[in-house]
């Protein structure tokens, strides 16, 4: 594991391509989702999660991160596609792409966090705002996807 820039450049690389993930699999349910609510939910959210991906470009670019996918990165955003694929064949895959978007997102949340820190530490203010922004919405939807989750599971549940 690398240390000092090589390990932030490779902090933002991972950020980078997990929100590529977020944006994709976000972008196909908004479309291919059975309840409408998500489908309103997840078009609603795109444009702040498109938003959060030019950010970690922008800021991964001092560092010379550009997305570069490694083993973690790789093995989610595979899930992601896999269950993304199957959305439209019945409501359970569906709902596990959902549920693959979320845990994408808690990531995301839990990546701002060091982010926060990272900046603190070498005295970055733009960065640091950025980060807590960054993270405060990711929380803020990720609540929401939730909660549309629940719902969702109760909609599965109760069918039949």
């Amino acid at each position: 594991m690398p240390a000092g820039q090589e390990f932030i450049k490779h902090e933002f690389d991972e950020a980078i391509a997990f929100q590529e993930t977020v944006v994709e699999t976000a972008d196909i349910l908004s479309r291919k989702h059975p309840v409408a609510d998500a489908k309103k939910l997840l078009k609603g959210q795109l444009a702040t999660d498109k938003r959060h991906l030019a950010a970690l470009r922008k800021y991964g670019k001092a560092y010379g991160a550009t997305g570069k996918r490694e083993e973690v990165v790789e093995a989610m955003a595979g899930l992601a596609e896999e269950t993304r694929a199957k959305a439209e064949q019945e409501e359970s895959e569906a709902y596990e792409a959902h549920a693959v978007l979320l845990t994408l997102k808690r990531k995301q949340q839990d990546s701002a966090d060091a982010v926060v820190k990272i900046a603190r530490a070498e005295k970055n203010d733009e960065l640091r705002d950025a980060a807590k922004e960054m993270k405060r919405e990711i929380k803020a939807g990720a609540d929401e996807l939730a909660k549309s989750l629940a719902d969702f599971a109760v909609r599965i549940a109760t069918k039949g």
